[in-house]
């Protein structure tokens, strides 16, 4: 008997291995960040403190982050190698970026980035106790019987013995700092709740691909030198 495992989720996982002074610099300026936001309202959950949600939605503006995007477009790259994608032919382009601090229970509930192509997420601070990056299956095309996988029934009397890659609706990546993970945008994400953590800080962002030449090009997008403002 063999088994074939078709239609995989392919996440980079890398590091970016920035100098210790260049990561001071960049937590000080995140917690500079956090000390001016603009909506205080999260701290009335249990949610993790988002610049994207407080005024700091495009931190690739700021000098002092340089260093950790040309860092990234080195791994984009490989990404988009592995994939077998012509990189002549395509263009990325950060589109919003920010930084997540999370503290306690705090957590980022599971979400997608619908208005971008691939999204990161890179570990600045965090220790092996705080709470890990989460990815959800929401296709289940393994489940022959449907509602199985995620039945708390089915689950507390064991109906399925043992959870593995092959029937598991949510898997737990395990990150450290200096970790990057790059994934497609519309995969359903989150961190981990039931963890506490002691300051996880990490740099988000979202990043959007436009065609170089859209001649007898149907699905990518043009690039913006052809838009026109209506």
């Amino acid at each position: 008997m063999k088994i074939l495992n078709f239609f995989p989720l392919s996440i980079l996982q890398d590091q970016i291995d920035l100098s210790n002074e260049k990561k001071i610099s960049l937590i000080n300026e995140v917690k500079d960040m956090k000390e001016n936001s603009q909506n205080l309202k999260y701290k009335e959950n249990d949610d993790s403190w988002t610049g994207d949600t407080q005024g700091h939605e495009f931190i690739h503006k700021n000098p002092k982050f340089d260093i950790f995007f040309f860092e990234l477009k080195k791994k984009i790259d490989l990404y988009l190698d592995f994939l077998k994608i012509d990189k002549n032919q395509v263009e990325p382009f950060i589109q919003r970026s920010w930084a997540t601090i999370s503290i306690g229970k705090e957590a980022i509930a599971d979400h997608k980035h619908l208005q971008s192509h691939l999204s990161f997420a890179y570990y600045l601070k965090k220790s092996s106790e705080d709470a890990n990056f989460v990815l959800y299956d929401e296709v289940y095309r393994n489940e022959f019987i449907p509602g199985l996988f995620k039945s708390k029934t089915a689950i507390d009397k064991k109906v399925i013995k043992q959870m593995t890659i092959s029937t598991a609706p949510r898997v737990s990546v395990a990150v450290k700092e200096d970790d990057i993970i790059l994934f497609p945008s519309k995969t359903l994400h989150s961190t981990e709740r039931n963890k506490s953590n002691k300051e996880r800080i990490s740099i988000s962002g979202d990043i959007t691909f436009l065609s170089k030449d859209s001649n007898l090009l149907e699905h990518l997008v043009p690039n913006y030198s052809n838009w026109k403002k209506l």
